[in-house]
């Protein structure tokens, strides 16, 4: 097990480590000087790092690739109030010398219980046709594995193992008070489209060393890989009628809700509008979230910029806090002692000395 996770730069600042990583993403640019340096972001299952590499950089150009393991010797310190590691030394590792389970960020929910909890709101469908697709879906051990271990996301929302059950169960729960407070919905309906929304997810995304797309993902994306694995499904259910069938594509197709996030079609029915919506609602207050715990070390309310929601966010329990107020200091007094009063002077003879009202002479 490793020494040191990226969550513990607290506790680091400004110290020399050693720990391994996975490479997120490698990219090579120039300095002023036309010489190349390395820019990294490293992971492991606490999160991912900004790393640079000034010196000797020649020496490990090709050493490795992203999703490589790497032994890395540097500094911690802050740029811009996030934290960053400033390499000294690296090396690659093979894969004999790591513990996949300490790289990649997994759900701290139990997800047998996820799993059940999404298995009883299945079997809470009346409608015979809907509950049928979907036991299918989960009942095929490939399917189900993948379903319980894969991300939600790459980075935006619920970037980690189990985030894909995490958020649709989250959803359910959403949909289902919802449905109470609009009659109208077809909660059977809805609760078909939440779990098939993201479905796609298991082929579309890898996750066996860090969060990527697979070629399939970066071709066709996850809505067309869910409109086939429908399809596929649909063709041991002869009986399944049309009219669901078309919706439910049309929910999936629809659900990120504009054309310039990627749907094709607009929601066009209440529960089309009412996933779209609620997904877009999870999906931003768990970027919220996530952002709060990796800013957890900043003295102010406000977090650094997030680029999915486009703006930096404030925490309303720091905001709230009560503050602690300094007492006050006991006051020093300084006595300081007076002068002694000085003594009369005699008045000579020829001066005079008014009172009263100016012009009166006061003896007479």
């Amino acid at each position: 097990m490793k020494d040191f996770y990226i969550g513990d730069c607290v506790r680091h600042e400004n110290k020399v480590i050693t720990s391994t990583f996975v490479v997120v993403a490698k990219q090579i640019k120039p300095k002023k000087t036309g010489e190349p340096y390395l820019a990294l972001t490293l992971g492991d299952r606490s999160g991912q790092l900004e790393a640079k590499m000034w010196d000797n950089v020649e020496e490990v150009l090709e050493a490795f690739e992203q999703d490589d393991f790497l032994k890395i010797k540097g500094l911690v310190n802050k740029y811009k109030q996030r934290f960053q590691l400033t390499i000294h030394k690296l090396r690659k590792l093979g894969d004999g010398e790591i513990d996949f389970s300490d790289y990649l960020p997994k759900t701290t929910k139990d997800v047998d219980e996820l799993w059940q909890t999404l298995t009883n709101f299945i079997a809470s469908l009346e409608n015979q046709h809907l509950k049928g697709l979907v036991q299918a879906f989960m009942a095929d051990p490939e399917i189900a594995g993948a379903y319980r271990n894969a991300p939600a996301a790459k980075t935006l929302h619920h970037a980690y193992i189990g985030g894909l059950l995490d958020h649709v169960v989250s959803l359910f729960r959403s949909c289902d008070l919802i449905c109470r407070n609009y009659p109208q919905i077809n909660r059977d309906l809805l609760l078909t489209g939440a779990f098939f929304h993201d479905i796609g997810k298991i082929h579309e995304l890898t996750y066996n060393r860090s969060f990527s797309y697979s070629t399939k993902g970066q071709l066709l994306g996850h809505m067309i890989i869910e409109l086939e694995m429908l399809q596929a499904k649909l063709s041991s259910l002869p009986d399944f009628p049309d009219e669901l069938k078309i919706m439910i594509e049309h929910m999936i197709i629809s659900h990120h809700g504009e054309y310039e996030f990627g749907s094709p079609k607009l929601p066009m029915f209440p529960e089309a509008l009412v996933l779209h919506y609620l997904d877009d609602l999870d999906s931003k207050m768990e970027a919220m979230r996530a952002q709060f715990e990796r800013d957890a070390t900043l003295d102010g309310p406000w977090t650094t910029y997030n680029p999915s929601l486009g703006r930096p966010v404030l925490s309303t329990e720091k905001f709230l806090r009560p503050r602690k107020v300094a007492e006050p200091e006991e006051p020093v007094i300084t006595v300081t002692p007076l002068d002694p009063a000085p003594e009369p002077t005699a008045l000579e003879p020829e001066e005079t000395v008014q009172t009263g009202l100016p012009g009166l002479n006061p003896t007479r």
